[in-house]
Formats: C-alpha cells, sequence, structure tokens
C-alpha cells in the first residue's frame, strides 16, 4: 500500500536566505520589540525596492491600511470607496476609522475594482451636488495593477485621495502609458503591503506604508507608536496605536526582501507554465494586461463551476481555494452602498487559486496541471 502523495500547499513561505541569523543577532543583542536596528533597515531598504518612497513598518497590513485611511481623510462623517472584491480587512480598515463605505464592482479584465465606474458615479455625484467620496481605496488583486489612472483624474479634479492597498501585489507595476515603470504602492497619495506568511516576502506578520513624502511617513510613525512626544516621556499629543513592527519581525522581513528577485522570477516561471499547459482548456487563465507588470502572486483561474476542482485537488493532497465573498455579500456591510453589480459575484462565483508557492517544483506543478486538466475535462 502506497502512501498518500506529499500536500502541495497554496502558498507557504520559503525562509532560505538570511532569516536564522538575523533573528539570532535580535536574540543576542536584546533588540526584540519596536525598538532596533532592524525596523529603520527594513523601512530603508524597501523603500529603495519600490522605487525611493518613505516607508513606515507596521505590525500587520491592516494596521498600514488604517493609519493610511486615517491620514487620508477617512473618519466619522467621511465616505471611503472600497473594492468590494478583496480580503475583508480592505473593508475593515475603512470601518476602523468610523467612515461610511462604498462598496465598487470589479472590472472584468483585472478583476480590480471598476474605476472607470467609479469615476463615473463621482463625477455625476459632484455635477448633482450629492455626497461622493473623500478616499478611494484602490486593491490590487491578486498580484495585478488595478487601471488606477482614472483615480488619478478624479483626485486632480476634486480632491479626492487615493490609498493603494497593495498586500498581494509587491513586484507588480505599470510597464506602459504615463505611470510606465511605477511599482504598486508609489501613484497614490499612500500605498499599503502586507507581509503575512502567505504573501510575496513575509516577516511572519506584518505591513508598511509607502508615503509621497517625509512628513508624511513621519505623521504615520508617530500614530504607530502610541503618538507618543519624542519630547515628553509617556506624553501622548491624541490617539495612536500598538502598531510599530518588531525589530524581530523586521529581521525576517527583510531577509526576504533581499530574496525578492528570485521571488518574483519563480512566480514568472509558475504563471508561464500555468499558462501554457492550460491555453486550450476551457477556463479563462489569470489576468495580464498589455500595459501591466503583475507580480502572479497567487494564479487563479475562472472555470463554469469550482468546487468540483477544488474537491478534485483536494483528495490528491492538493490545496486551492475560491476567491472571498464580495465585501458586500459579508453580514457587517450589507447595508453599505453599492457602485455597480454582478462582475464581483461571477468572478467569486468562478475562481479558483491554484498553487503558487515560490518554491513549487515543476513535478509537483505538472501533478496540479494533470488534475485540472483531467477534472475540467470530464465536466465538459
Amino acid at each position: 500500500m502506497t502512501g498518500q502523495a506529499n500536500r502541495i500547499p497554496l502558498a507557504e513561505p520559503e525562509l532560505s536566505g538570511n532569516e536564522k541569523r538575523y533573528v539570532q543577532e535580535c536574540l543576542d543583542t536584546g533588540y526584540v520589540s519596536s525598538v532596533g536596528p532592524f525596523v529603520n533597515r527594513f523601512e530603508r531598504e524597501f523603500a529603495e525596492s519600490i522605487g525611493g518612497a518613505h516607508t513606515v513598518a507596521c505590525a500587520s497590513g491592516t494596521a498600514a491600511l488604517h493609519v493610511a485611511l486615517r491620514l487620508a481623510g477617512a473618519g466619522t462623517g467621511s465616505l471611503v470607496a472600497v473594492s468590494t472584491l478583496t480580503f475583508i480587512a480592505s473593508a475593515n480598515a475603512a470601518a476602523y476609522t468610523g467612515a461610511d463605505l462604498w462598496l465598487v464592482d470589479s472590472e472584468p479584465r483585472t478583476w480590480n475594482m471598476n474605476t472607470h465606474l467609479l469615476h463615473d458615479e463621482v463625477v455625476q455625484a459632484a455635477r448633482a451636488g450629492r455626497r461622493f467620496p473623500d478616499v478611494v481605496e484602490v486593491v490590487h488583486l491578486l498580484g495585478h495593477p488595478a487601471d488606477i489612472e482614472p483615480l488619478l483624474d478624479l483626485r486632480e479634479r476634486f480632491g479626492v485621495r487615493i490609498v493603494e492597498d497593495a498586500a498581494e501585489a509587491l513586484g507588480a507595476g505599470w510597464s506602459t502609458g504615463p505611470l510606465a515603470g511605477r511599482h504598486v504602492g508609489t501613484v497614490g497619495d499612500y500605498g499599503c503591503f502586507s507581509f503575512n506568511g502567505n504573501k510575496m516576502i513575509t516577516s511572519g506578520g506584518g505591513g508598511m506604508i509607502a508615503a509621497t513624502d517625509e512628513r508624511a511617513a513621519a505623521k504615520a510613525r508617530h500614530l504607530t507608536t502610541q503618538a507618543r512626544s519624542p519630547e515628553r516621556g509617556y506624553w501622548h499629543d491624541e490617539v495612536g496605536y500598538n502598531y510599530r513592527m518588531t525589530n524581530v519581525a523586521a529581521a525576517i522581513g527583510l531577509a526576504q526582501l533581499e530574496q525578492l528577485p528570485k521571488k518574483l522570477s519563480a512566480k514568472q516561471r509558475i504563471a508561464a507554465r500555468y499558462n501554457a499547459r492550460l491555453e486550450q482548456l476551457a477556463v479563462e487563465r489569470c489576468p495580464h494586461e498589455p500595459w501591466a507588470t503583475p507580480s502572479h502572486w497567487i494564479y487563479s483561474i475562472l472555470t463554469s463551476d469550482p468546487d468540483p476542482l477544488i474537491d478534485a485537488l483536494a483528495k490528491k493532497n492538493i490545496e486551492a481555494r475560491r476567491l472571498w465573498p464580495p465585501v458586500h455579500r459579508q453580514p457587517p456591510y450589507l447595508s453599505s452602498h453599492q457602485v455597480g453589480r454582478g462582475v464581483a459575484d461571477s468572478l467569486y462565483q468562478r475562481a479558483v487559486s491554484l498553487p503558487s508557492s515560490v518554491h513549487l517544483s515543476e513535478i509537483d506543478q505538472d501533478r496540479v496541471l494533470h488534475e485540472v486538466i483531467q477534472t475540467i475535462n470530464r465536466g465538459r
């Protein structure tokens, strides 16, 4: 009797660099909390990796979003537009501020926020003297940049602030047009990244705020350290948060950042093999618009019925999953205003995410592909 084949996870971290050495340095020096040299070093080198933004390391991606949204003007009495097809943390961070939410439908090319639809809605609201969002939180879903140019027009015409939720998109950017060469998270007023265990790089848990100028970054840093005054001990000039990243987490994050080019190359190879083998199959492959450079964080496809495919893969010890239910379907947000309908629901009903760990071997990817092709063909 043969044993079950090895498990193929959806997205697991690869810790093959200087992680142990840097963490040991934290232990040896006693710098294990939010004070220590790795925090500043991680911020500085992360900023360089995305093109020179001003960065603040946080305890989580959600914490980064919360602070960025607050600094962008979200609060009680304000209105924030959020992508409805996203992990719920995107909406929760806006709700923490006390703002009301508009939940914006997706568009089918990139699966991201339909920014053209939102643009037209805001223009019509402005002309009619109606309320429109003070802030737009746009998510770069699954590693593909959103079509952000309509939002830039709203910022110029109406002063709408932009927060980029780039939690899933480190390494992605724009390849053509006016934003060519720009990295996600550096175009809006603030960009936010996540270093959760399944992300492109991990710090075990953590996030980063990218701000457009040093004053904004200094304000974010102030809020993430309980708004503590540097001049007076235990004096806090406003309500702040215990959101600063620890030195240990930053040490892991820095070691991971050193491997980012290798990780991005691996994701590109994985996506290319999926694309080549699934080309003739009755599925829609993951988005890749000609103006974008996706990171291919988690490769996902659209099929007519995800559940039989997910179940078939699970029986072979292969992890796959649906996308998240749209935020407008979640109990806390059932009464939120919706901008557009139908596309996000359709994507949720059809999408399956496939194993995409950076250390996924060709042999294991072939196992995944074999089961996907067999199952899809059986269902035809």
